[in-house]
This record gives structure tokens, C-alpha cells and sequence, in this order.
């Protein structure tokens, strides 16, 4: 049953402080995150607070809550959904992230990850890291084909040091017009 008393509660009261981590908030690590050094408690509360910085700087938004997307890990409502980062134990020069959508179908999840992409690597001067790596959790219904055109924009940015703000970056990586409609069609939920 709808509680209707907690409409009329404040907005602030449904987001934890942007200052504290909670662990019964936050989504446990996935296999992304398996063997490396995951983030928790101020380590993951300063790099969340530089991640609310640059989304907000590149607009990575959550359209259906319109919101910054770091703010979904704050949602009290969405416990099991948002960010987790791990440093890569041989290489602290690399940090992975993973993202965990509220719903396994979740429709803007390519364009959130690819967006937190571009956000952490083309503002790497505003942390330690010389690579983010983004992936979303496999519970994610087009888990497979989202990480695929992560890593390969991944792999892109590693070549050039850029990151391609044009489009989805599948041009910069050879595609044909035909080729970009074909993943398109596999990719659109529709």
C-alpha cells in the first residue's frame, strides 16, 4: 500500500548527506569490481564528490529523476542503484567504476555510462586517475552490448588521449554509416 504521508516529505529527507557514506544505500560491488581495492567510507564519499562536480559540469542527468546521476547513490528510494569505483590493485593510475541501474531495463543506461565516461576522462585533470573505466552491472538487460561500446571507446581514449564528444564515438572507430544503423537497431529498445 502507497504510503501517501511520504509525499509530503521533504525532498532532502529522501537523499542521504552528500557528506557520509551508507553502506546499506549504495549498490554491493559487482563483478566488475571483483579483485581490485573498492572504495568505501571517505575514499568513496571524496571521489563521489568530485563525480557530482563533473556531472554536473558535462550534464550527465538522470532524465527520469532529473538529477544529477551522482545524486542517485544519495536516493534513499534507489538502495541498490548508482556508482561503486575500485582502484586496480596493479595499476593506481586506473579506477573502475560500476554502475547499477535501478532496473534491469532501464532505458537511458547507454547514455548515463558513456556519459560518466566522457565526464571522468575528459576532465582527468580534476583527479588522479589517467583512466576511468566504466561498465554496467550484468544484471542490466543490454549489459553485454553497453560494456562492449564502453571498451571500445575505452580503447579509443587510450590511443588518442581524447575523448569523442561527437555523437556516440562509434565513427572514431571505423564504422560505416550501415555499420552505425545496424548497432543502433540492436541497442534501441523499440
Amino acid at each position: 500500500m502507497v504510503d501517501f504521508a511520504s509525499f509530503r516529505r521533504s525532498s532532502d529527507s529522501l537523499f542521504d548527506d552528500e557528506e557520509a557514506f551508507v553502506p546499506e544505500h549504495v549498490p554491493d560491488p559487482g563483478p566488475f569490481l571483483e579483485g581490485h581495492r573498492v572504495l568505501s567510507g571517505d575514499d568513496h564519499v571524496e571521489f563521489h564528490r568530485l563525480t557530482r562536480d563533473l556531472f554536473e559540469e558535462r550534464t550527465v542527468y538522470d532524465m527520469t529523476f532529473n538529477y544529477n546521476l551522482a545524486r542517485l547513490n544519495l536516493d534513499t528510494r534507489h538502495p541498490d542503484a548508482g556508482y561503486r569505483y575500485a582502484l586496480v590493485d596493479n595499476d593506481p593510475s586506473v579506477l573502475r567504476a560500476e554502475f547499477t541501474p535501478t532496473t534491469p531495463f532501464c532505458p537511458q543506461v547507454h547514455t548515463l555510462t558513456i556519459g560518466s565516461f566522457r565526464a571522468w576522462n575528459a576532465l582527468a585533470d580534476r583527479h588522479e586517475y589517467d583512466l576511468v573505466r566504466v561498465r554496467v552491472r550484468p544484471m542490466h538487460h543490454q549489459s553485454a552490448t553497453v560494456n562492449d561500446h564502453l571498451a571500445a571507446l575505452e580503447e579509443g581514449f587510450l590511443e588518442t588521449g581524447r575523448v569523442d564528444d561527437e555523437g556516440t564515438g562509434d565513427r572514431s572507430f571505423g564504422a560505416t554509416d550501415s555499420e552505425t544503423a545496424d548497432h543502433e537497431a540492436d541497442v534501441l529498445p523499440f
